[in-house]
């Protein structure tokens, strides 16, 4: 039989202890935790302004363009129905 790919009989499992009993309030991983969970605030923060305005300088003056040329282009329409 093959050796260590955990099909030998006979060996129990090993046990974990309860994550319950462990405490990390007034310890230094308090700290951490807080931290991190004020890291992970701001990093969310971030990511939303970063999504909403990503390619913000290219997309409003590409708007803005675009608002233009169906202004341009209705004005034209206009003025050949008054003819």
């Amino acid at each position: 039989m093959a050796h260590g790919h955990g099909h030998e009989r006979g060996h129990s499992k090993m046990e974990l202890p309860d994550y319950r009993q462990w405490k990390i309030e007034g310890t230094p991983l308090e700290i951490v935790q807080k931290r991190l969970a004020i890291h992970v605030w701001l990093c969310k923060k971030v990511a939303f302004f970063d999504v909403f305005f990503t390619g913000f300088k290219w997309r409003f003056p590409a708007f803005l363009v675009a608002v233009g040329a169906e202004y341009y282009l209705d004005s034209l329409n206009k003025d050949k129905k008054h003819h």
